[in-house]
């Protein structure tokens, strides 16, 4: 097995243990990131489709999935971080997991599904992030929700607002939503 491991921290399978190997630009997204975010979106994401574009560890993914989810779609591009991603499926159970081994841009230009929750945490540092942003906004369900972990700010796609902020160290973390007037922060 691997030696690195994130805690779940909520929903059906609270506290369990999702393992995931070393790879360059992986990085959990820490607990109280985690908490604060499901906080921003309710506990219950029943019926909500959910696409974690640069999966990693999965630990977002798995976090939406806890919370019932009714699909989550995990793409990553790392063969070995896939193979965990999907040891995890396995082991959790998690019927509502699909792993898709492939580049997120190219997954984004031949996938044509809808999403109420875009999660994307890239590899930090990366440019990725102002790439993808814009092609991930007409992903989202009206009245659904990007959210975006980055070192700095990015420019928002037309049409789309800061919902919620907050900082852990040198990371912003974001819930955008179309068109929304509602801003505060944590």
């Amino acid at each position: 097995m691997y030696r690195n491991k994130v805690r779940i921290v909520s929903g059906q399978w609270k506290r369990r243990l999702i393992s995931f190997p070393d790879h360059q630009g992986l990085r959990p997204s820490p607990d109280r990131v985690r908490e604060t975010l499901f906080n921003w979106l309710g506990q219950d994401l029943t019926g909500w489709r959910c696409l974690d574009l640069f999966a990693g560890s999965g630990a977002l993914g798995f976090e939406a999935a806890s919370r019932h989810a009714s699909r989550v779609v995990m793409v990553e591009l790392a063969r070995p971080v896939v193979q965990a991603l999907k040891e995890n499926v396995s082991l959790l159970g998690a019927k509502s997991i699909e792993v898709v081994n492939a580049d997120a841009q190219r997954y984004l230009a031949s996938a044509h599904e809808q999403f109420d929750l875009v999660l994307l945490d890239p590899p930090f540092g990366s440019e990725l992030l102002a790439t993808v942003l814009p092609a991930v906004a007409g992903r989202v369900v009206p009245n659904g929700y990007i959210y975006v972990e980055t070192a700095d700010v990015p420019s928002l796609p037309v049409g789309w607002d800061i919902y919620r902020q907050g900082c852990a160290g040198k990371v912003n973390y974001l819930l955008l939503r179309a068109g929304s007037s509602d801003k505060s922060d944590t």
